[in-house]
C-alpha cells in the first residue's frame, strides 16, 4: 500500500512538475509527498528526480520508471473500475471544457448524469484556455477545432456551426456586409483566443483580416457585446438560436461561410480511459445530437 501511495506521489509530481501541487491534489502536506518520494527511491535504490529551488525533473531512470507506473495506475483503476461492474463506474471524473459548452449545456444536463451514475463525482472545469491535461489531472476535455497534438487522442462527439452576426441597432448604424471583404471597414469583435487572437476569420474562399476596439476572451461575453451594438461578432451559432429565433441577432454572410469544424473528446494517449470517461463521452455525444447547431443542424 505504501508503495503505491509512493508511486502515486511520483508519478503527479512529474506530470505537475509541482510538490505542492500533488499536496493539494491528495490532500496531504507537502514535506510528505517529498518524503514519500525520497523512500520510493530508497527502495529502489536510484534517484528519479533532479530537484533545485526552482526546477524538479526526472532523471533518465526516472522517466523510464514514470512510463511504467503511469501504467501501472492505470491498470488499478481500471481494475477497480471493472471489479464494480459495467454498469456502475466508480471515482472522481475531471473535464475540462469551454465556458459556454459547460454553463449552457453540460451543467444543465449533469443531474441526470449524476443521477444514473451514482458513484460517479465530476469536478468541472470550465475556461476557454488550452491546458496540459497530463500537468492538470484532467481526464477528458472538450474542444473544438482539428487534433494537432499527438500526445492527445481525440473523439468526436458533435460539429461546431460557427457565423457572423450583429444586431440590428448596429447594421443600422454600420451597414449591411454583403462580402467577407466588407468587414474590412466594420467594427469586428476580436476572440482573442481563436488563433492566437490574430483576428483573422474563416470563410469558404479564405481567412479574411478583421479589426476592432473591443477584445474579448469569452465567447458569452462576445455575444453580450454583440447585443449591445459593439460590432460584428463570429460566435457558435447554438450559442445565439434564441436571439436568432427572436430577431435580436441577424445572421451574416450566410452564403461564405466554412464548414463546421468538430466537435471533440480529446484524452491522453499514453493512458487508459477510466470507465467513468466513457460513459460521460456517451452520455455529451447524446447531448449534443439534441442540439441543433452541434448536431450537423444549421441554424441559418
Amino acid at each position: 500500500m505504501d508503495k503505491l501511495l509512493w508511486m502515486h506521489c511520483f508519478v503527479r509530481a512529474v506530470e505537475t512538475g509541482s510538490f505542492s501541487v500533488v499536496a493539494r491534489e491528495m490532500q496531504i502536506g507537502q514535506p510528505n509527498v517529498s518524503r514519500h518520494i525520497a523512500s520510493l527511491e530508497k527502495s529502489l535504490g536510484t534517484r528519479l528526480l533532479h530537484r533545485s529551488t526552482r526546477h524538479m525533473v526526472a532523471t533518465p531512470e526516472g522517466q523510464r520508471y514514470y512510463a511504467q507506473a503511469r501504467h501501472a495506475l492505470d491498470i488499478i483503476s481500471q481494475a477497480e473500475s471493472d471489479a464494480h461492474g459495467e454498469q456502475d463506474p466508480h471515482g472522481l471524473l475531471r473535464v475540462a471544457c469551454p465556458e459556454s459548452v459547460g454553463s449552457e449545456l453540460i451543467i444543465a444536463a449533469l443531474p441526470g448524469f449524476l443521477e444514473r451514475y451514482p458513484h460517479v463525482d465530476v469536478d468541472l472545469r470550465l475556461g476557454d484556455e488550452y491546458i496540459d491535461l497530463v500537468a492538470e489531472g484532467v481526464d477528458i476535455a472538450i474542444r473544438g477545432g482539428t487534433l494537432k497534438d499527438s500526445a492527445l487522442r481525440a473523439r468526436r462527439v458533435g460539429t461546431s456551426e460557427r457565423i457572423c452576426v450583429a444586431s440590428d441597432a448596429y447594421l443600422q448604424k454600420h451597414g449591411l456586409p454583403r462580402q467577407p471583404e466588407d468587414l474590412l471597414r466594420h467594427q469586428c469583435i476580436i476572440y482573442t483566443l481563436l488563433a492566437g487572437g490574430s483576428g483573422t476569420w474563416p470563410f469558404k474562399n479564405g481567412p479574411v483580416p478583421v479589426s476592432g476596439r473591443t477584445r474579448l476572451n469569452n465567447l458569452d461575453g462576445i455575444r453580450r457585446a454583440v447585443l449591445q451594438g459593439l460590432g460584428v461578432g463570429y460566435l457558435p451559432s447554438w450559442m445565439i438560436a434564441r436571439e436568432l429565433r427572436t430577431g435580436e441577432l441577424r445572421a451574416l454572410l450566410t452564403d461564405h461561410a466554412t464548414a463546421p469544424s468538430p466537435l471533440n473528446v480529446l484524452y491522453s494517449a499514453d493512458r487508459l480511459l477510466p470507465q467513468r470517461a466513457g460513459v460521460f463521452i456517451e452520455f455529451i455525444t447524446k447531448v449534443f445530437a439534441d442540439t441543433p447547431g452541434l448536431n450537423g443542424t444549421s441554424l441559418v
